[in-house]
């Protein structure tokens, strides 16, 4: 495994579950909506407190599957499932990155962006490898 691909999964993983301290408090009603789901409400309505509780969920998969890809964890048979998945997550913070850099709400856009740039920046390195 190439030297930079363990820290870059430790640095997703670690993204990752700052985000998903912010899905949790704005599930719980913390007025932080502004920072998410287009930043509409600054406390979520019902439907996106679920989604958000829901995100803490996929949050920890693509964890799951960046350390089993970067070599940290092995819980995934077979290379090709982890390798095909990391593909797929580079696509959803690419994806993430067009999406937040549009959004009306400027918390969003200036927090959210910057963050899916890193983490895709991340996970390309970790597909890479």
């Amino acid at each position: 495994m190439p030297p930079l691909v363990l820290p870059a999964a430790l640095i997703a993983v670690a993204i990752l579950a700052a985000l998903a301290a912010l899905q949790l408090a704005v599930a719980f009603g913390a007025p932080l909506g502004h920072f998410v789901w287009g930043g509409k409400s600054r406390v979520l309505p019902p439907t996106l407190r679920i989604a958000s509780a829901f995100s803490i969920v996929i949050y920890a998969a693509i964890a799951l599957v960046l350390l089993d890809r970067a070599g940290a964890i092995d819980i995934f048979p077979g290379e090709q499932v982890e390798a095909v998945a990391t593909w797929f997550i580079f696509g959803y913070f690419t994806l993430g990155i067009l999406a937040n850099g549009v959004s009306r709400s400027k918390p969003e856009r200036y927090t959210m962006t910057p963050t899916c740039a890193l983490l895709a920046s991340c996970t390309l390195l970790i597909a890479l490898s």
